[in-house]
């Protein structure tokens, strides 16, 4: 596949993301999908799953996890329910994303990713001990399945990334970057961000955000792609010095409206398709 080819979040049943048949309708190559409700990750619906993308020519390139109970109303709320990290939901999520490994495993993809969500600043305390151990164990799971493990950034500057990525030391932990909830976050600017971690960037989303008044304490504000402050020319100018050459996934959370949603993802992928040909001139 030619580097950069457009990507787009997707789901089956779980709310997040859009239908396959957009990505369909829209020419879009390559997709990312948020994991199906546990009921339905069976050996029997990921074959099914499978023969419809071999049929459609689209590739699945990351199978992302998500929780009942999660909620991302406000940082503060998802601090407390977001992620591997709560500890009251941490044994049975941890227990979900082995199965999500598992049922990826019988899609044939190698790629599954997560919002760890927010890993304690100090590396000194218990609780991030914890964080770590859970987060290797996950890793020892997925490599058993031929697996590498994506974190989505936001919740951590890049140097606290870099230095938990580093703390974990599995071969296979890597980052899907997404430089909107840097803004959306307050945790750094993306471009400068991407730099730092690139070494580790395997996947990104290509999602456009403005700055909150108080970034870290209130929510930033999600934008249609090249209306924010992302600056989405630069950010890909740098994907293309850290050697990124994977998917430009689209992620566009409006499920609400799905008519301005499908004509915002077209409009992301008239843009990243010019600017992939003036940078990449192809």
């Amino acid at each position: 596949m030619d580097a950069w080819p457009i990507g787009v979040f997707t789901s089956i049943d779980a709310g997040l993301g859009v239908k396959l048949e957009v990505a369909h309708e829209l020419g879009i190559p390559t997709i990312q999908l948020h994991a199906p409700h546990r009921q339905t990750r069976t050996p029997e619906n990921a074959k099914k799953f499978g023969d419809q993308l071999d049929q459609l020519g689209i590739q699945l390139t990351c199978v992302f996890g998500g929780f009942e109970g999660e909620s991302y109303a406000d940082i503060p709320t998802v601090e407390r329910t977001v992620g591997l990290v709560p500890l009251s939901t941490r044994a049975e999520r941890l227990i979900e994303m082995k199965e999500i490994s598992d049922f990826t495993r019988h899609l044939g993809c190698a790629v599954i990713g997560l919002h760890l969500g927010f890993v304690p600043h100090d590396s000194s305390s218990a609780v991030y001990r914890e964080v770590v151990a859970v987060t290797r164990e996950l890793c020892d799971h997925a490599a058993g399945n031929g697996q590498s493990v994506h974190l989505e950034t936001g919740q951590e500057t890049a140097q606290a990334l870099l230095e938990f990525i580093s703390g974990v030391d599995r071969s296979n932990l890597a980052i899907n970057f997404d430089p909107a909830n840097m803004i959306l976050y307050g945790t750094g600017q993306p471009i400068e961000a991407v730099k730092l971690v690139g070494p580790y960037v395997r996947s990104v989303h290509c999602k456009d955000a403005m700055w909150s008044q108080s970034p870290g304490e209130t929510w930033g504000r999600e934008v249609p792609l090249g209306e924010g402050q992302v600056d989405i020319a630069a950010y890909l100018n740098t994907l293309k010095d850290i050697g990124y050459r994977g998917p430009l996934t689209i992620e566009r959370e409006i499920p609400q409206d799905p008519d301005r949603q499908r004509s915002e993802i077209g409009h992301a992928q008239r843009l990243l398709s010019e600017l992939r040909t003036k940078i990449l001139g192809s």
